[in-house]
């Protein structure tokens, strides 16, 4: 997290989309969660979030991934937004205006993002002087992906994603997402999740050795081959044209491809820049995919920035 000259009562923060490069699904918890190993990459794709101060409380939402966002109570910032307004003792109102760029209900955390946002945000914007850990520990509270999206880089996931350890990395990534027109509800697709493993032992979750090989030596192909998503069987049966999207991409000269998260974002790593424009060009030009992005990493976490950069 940076700061940065902003104008008088109003602050703006960029924050960035997530991939799960191993995503691990334990049995459930006593508390309803389940137990989660994974590896978090933060990637170019980007949401921001302007705080103002305010007479009311409000949420007001755009750019192209804005549909089927919340503008009430529901809405994960402006929760942000009051429960660190509660914890600092403040108790002027702000509003937030969201630039959404990162898909929603696709699997990359995008209403985490903007919970992380708000917070660096109303944090920089009444001079509330939290400090990261503390940051850390109100985001763990509001949602299990949103401590990563404070952080960013690349890191390691426990508990229900929220304990979050250093992954030592080398190398950037380039990445190709293929969108869905259709969210998927991350409840239902950790619902089918367990319908698809009833009656089976599931055992404690652990990292891959051979995705933290990869990072520790900044092997792209070796990347590619050790993705892994245990919440993928579950997507693809709620979503079964994502088989068609996923072979396709590896058809095409992607080094590895997996639904994101809880889908249904379709990630594919690529080598190169150039690969990654290429896989662009074949998923739109075969009709697979129809709005597809590219993105490098690892990027940064939630940081200030100097004003809005899209309306």
């Amino acid at each position: 997290m940076t700061t940065a000259d902003q104008s008088p009562g109003s602050v703006t923060v960029r924050v960035p989309a997530k991939v799960n490069l191993d995503l691990r699904v334990g049995p459930v918890r006593p508390d309803g969660y389940h137990e989660l190993s994974t590896v978090f990459m933060a990637v170019g794709l980007h949401d921001e979030v302007t705080v103002t101060t305010s007479d009311t409380w409000r949420v007001t939402v755009g750019g192209p991934c804005s549909a089927g966002v919340p503008t009430d109570d529901t809405n994960l910032a402006l929760l942000a937004a009051r429960t660190l307004a509660e914890e600092v003792g403040v108790h002027d109102p702000v509003s937030l205006h969201l630039h959404k760029d990162i898909p929603v209900a696709g699997g990359m955390a995008g209403g985490s993002a903007d919970a992380a946002a708000a917070l660096v945000a109303c944090d920089h914007l009444w001079s509330a002087g939290m400090s990261r850990d503390e940051l850390a520990d109100l985001a763990g509270q509001l949602g299990s992906d949103v401590p990563f999206a404070l952080s960013g880089g690349i890191a390691m996931g426990s508990g229900r994603g929220e304990q979050l350890a250093p992954v030592l990395a080398r190398g950037s990534y380039h990445w190709v997402f293929a969108l869905s027109e259709t969210g998927l509800s991350t409840p239902e697709v950790y619902a089918e999740c367990d319908r698809l493993r009833a009656g089976r032992r599931v055992p404690a979750p652990t990292p891959s050795p051979e995705v933290m090989t990869a990072l520790r030596s900044g092997d792209p192909q070796a990347l590619g081959r050790a993705l892994h998503n245990d919440l993928q069987p579950a997507a693809l049966s709620l979503q079964p044209g994502l088989a068609e999207v996923l072979e396709a991409g590896v058809e095409y000269g992607a080094l590895g491809g997996l639904v994101s998260g809880s889908g249904p974002t379709v990630a594919f790593l690529t080598a190169s820049p150039e690969a990654a424009l290429d896989l662009c060009v074949s998923l739109t030009a075969s009709g697979v995919a129809g709005d597809v992005r590219r993105a490098k990493a690892p990027v940064h976490g939630a940081q200030v920035v100097p004003g809005p950069t899209r309306v």
